[in-house]
C-alpha cells in the first residue's frame, strides 16, 4: 500500500501544470484514497479568481493592458472569453502548495488594507478548502483605482442605431 502523496507533472509532458493527489490502494483501503486526483493550474487559478472578486471592494482583476486586451478578446467570436475569471490570476503549483499573484483594481474609497486583507483570507480558503493544498503565499498588487465618474466601455449591444 502507499501513503497519501501529491506530486507534480513534470517539464513538457502531458501531465505539466497539474497537481497529482494520490491516495492508498489495496482492498483494505477506503474507497476515497483509492487512485489518483490531478489537478491542473488553472483550475487553482479559476477558483482564486473567483474567490478575489467575492470580496467587497474589488473592482476587477489584472492589469491595464490584461484588461484592455481581455476586453477585446471577449468580443471576437472564438476569442476565449472565458479566461475572464483567471485574468490577472498567476499560481504555481507544486507538489502540496501552491503560490498565488493577484493583480487587482480596487474602489475608490474603500481601505487597500483592508481588501488585500480580505481577498487573501478568501483566496486562501477557497483554494485549501476545495483543492486539499496548502496556500503559502497570496501577493497581491493594486494596479489602479476604479474612480466613480469613470464609465465603463459602452456594453457591445449598445449600437449607434436605436
Amino acid at each position: 500500500m502507499t501513503e497519501n502523496i501529491t506530486s507534480v507533472g513534470g517539464g513538457g509532458g502531458p501531465d505539466a501544470g497539474v497537481s497529482a493527489l494520490k491516495g492508498r490502494t489495496g482492498a483494505g483501503a477506503p474507497a476515497e484514497t483509492r487512485g489518483k486526483t490531478t489537478i491542473a493550474d488553472g483550475v487553482v487559478a479559476k477558483i482564486a479568481g473567483m474567490a478575489a472578486r467575492e470580496v467587497p471592494g474589488i473592482f476587477n482583476l489584472g492589469a491595464g493592458m490584461a484588461r484592455a486586451i481581455g476586453a477585446m478578446r471577449e468580443r471576437v467570436p472564438g476569442g476565449g472569453g472565458g479566461g475572464a475569471v483567471t485574468r490577472g490570476v498567476k499560481v504555481e503549483v507544486g507538489e502540496r502548495q501552491a503560490a498565488l499573484d493577484l493583480d487587482v483594481v480596487v474602489e475608490y474609497g474603500v481601505s487597500i488594507v483592508d481588501v488585500a486583507g480580505g481577498v487573501r483570507t478568501n483566496v486562501i480558503s477557497a483554494v485549501e478548502r476545495m483543492t486539499g493544498l496548502e496556500v503559502v503565499e497570496v501577493n497581491i498588487a493594486v494596479d489602479d483605482v476604479h474612480l466613480p465618474d469613470e464609465e465603463e466601455e459602452a456594453e457591445p449591444d449598445q449600437g449607434r442605431v436605436r
